[in-house]
């Protein structure tokens, strides 16, 4: 059964690749019908297309889909292969294009790729998981060691049938009671009958004894994986270095350690906030400005110095809400607050004020999402009093975030809510994802339509 399943899935995958492909290509194309000079995508072309994608999800190995893996890294690998198809169809394809709606063309069909191979990825991920849940496809483990790390992670075998891994038992030299299947001796004499796929070995199994399950495993195509002790067990992400031949740990590495995630990211962030200051901050300024300036004298902008990626200060625009004062920096506007002007009110109950953040993105210096900047003494304050609070300076500070989605902005009157948000800002930087921040956009906007209570 899993010789056969192997056998044919990645041809199954590819062949269901290229259905939705088509059908993507279709879909763009009549989409834009009614336009008299849309020339969509030349059908002589199309099987140089197929061809190219076929090409690079087979050479990327898209159809391997872990088994621990969450639908996010599925997602992930598809995004990498769109990204090279459209370089190179663009190359080929929009050159020898004149009509003036080829850039529609070709904008149309990459958002048609991206939404139905998007949902035919993920749907193929999550109906694998489904097939492993109820006893498909699995593969057989045994553990080498017994100890607190060892049963954690066949408790996780237990509860997570998804993962497709059926545990067989511990062998272990120390420990002799029912949960144990016999010695590390009798693991070689009994591993070719039980058929094992995958060997768990305890980090505290013996040198000697480790090397032998290796070599033992090398012979006969067993998978080893090595259990990290307590000490590495921690709520992060694992991932190692290579130096020469010798291997290290990377304890503290995040998502966007990885120079695609901070690429896809930044690109992101560009494309974003080109489009705002282009189709909307190019007339909300003036018009903001000249409000601003029939009620209260100074300046449009608030540009105040805020904390940002590895703590460096950077100058954070914003429109003017207040009337101007000596407390800006050093004392949070409260409700009622006497300094804030009545456009100030709107514009703060409405988050128009954030929106010359758009311009600070654009210059690398903020991002769309990500943990909020501080002023720099609240910063100062808030690193003496919270634990870890300057990791939440990893990464850029965005103009909405995960705290700020989950109702904590605004106004902080009780420590549990900085603590809250340092919590909230944590988990968004150990698990940052692509989907995760455009879940976040999505909230805010919903925060912003709905929820106006902490906005003053």
């Amino acid at each position: 059964m899993k010789k056969r399943f192997y056998k044919y899935f990645p041809w199954l995958f590819v062949l269901g690749d290229i259905l939705v492909l088509t059908f993507s290509v279709l879909f763009s194309n009549q989409l834009f019908q009614t336009f008299q000079d849309f020339n969509g995508l030349d059908f002589p072309a199309f099987p140089a297309f197929i061809m190219i994608w076929m090409v690079i999800t087979i050479l990327k190995e898209d159809y391997k889909i872990g088994r621990t893996n969450e639908f996010e890294e599925t997602f992930k690998k598809l995004l990498a292969s769109l990204a090279w198809f459209l370089v190179i169809i663009s190359m080929i394809w929009l050159p020898f294009h004149d009509n003036a709606l080829r850039l529609l063309s070709f904008l149309s069909l990459a958002a048609s790729l991206f939404l139905f191979l998007g949902i035919y990825r993920v749907a193929v991920h999550l109906s694998l998981r489904k097939y492993r849940e109820q006893g498909h496809n699995f593969r057989r483990a045994v553990i080498l060691g017994m100890g607190d790390t060892s049963d954690q992670l066949a408790k996780v075998f237990r509860v997570r049938k998804d993962f497709g891994i059926k545990f067989l038992g511990y062998y272990d030299d120390q420990v002799k009671n029912g949960l144990s299947r016999g010695s590390i001796k009798d693991f070689f004499r009994e591993a070719k009958s039980l058929d094992v796929d995958q060997i768990y070995i305890s980090e505290h199994l013996e040198e000697s004894k480790v090397k032998q399950v290796i070599n033992f495993a090398d012979e006969n195509y067993i998978k080893v994986k090595v259990i990290p002790g307590g000490r590495l067990q921690l709520e992060k992400n694992l991932s190692f270095s290579k130096y020469g031949d010798f291997f290290v740990i990377n304890v503290n590495e995040i998502p966007l350690d990885n120079a695609f995630n901070r690429v896809f990211k930044r690109g992101f962030d560009i494309v974003f906030s080109l489009f705002v200051i282009v189709f909307i901050l190019s007339w909300l300024i003036p018009l903001v400005g000249l409000l601003i300036k029939l009620e209260s004298r100074g300046p449009v902008f608030f540009i105040q110095e805020r904390n940002g990626e590895n703590n460096s200060v950077f100058r954070c625009l914003k429109f003017r809400s207040m009337t101007p004062n000596d407390y800006a920096d050093t004392h949070q506007a409260t409700k009622n607050d006497p300094r804030i002007t009545r456009i100030g009110s709107f514009l703060r109950m409405t988050s128009l004020d954030e929106m010359p953040q758009f311009i600070n993105v654009l210059f690398g210096e903020m991002s769309i999402v990500g943990p909020r900047p501080h002023t720099v003494p609240m910063n100062r304050e808030f690193k003496t009093q919270i634990e870890k609070y300057n990791s939440r300076h990893k990464i850029k500070p965005g103009i909405t975030g995960l705290a700020q989605v989950k109702g904590y902005r605004g106004e902080i009157e009780q420590p549990y809510q900085i603590r809250a948000r340092v919590k909230l800002d944590s988990f968004y930087i150990q698990n940052w994802s692509f989907l995760l921040d455009l879940k976040i956009c999505v909230l805010t906007v919903y925060e912003l339509l709905v929820n106006r209570e902490n906005a003053y």
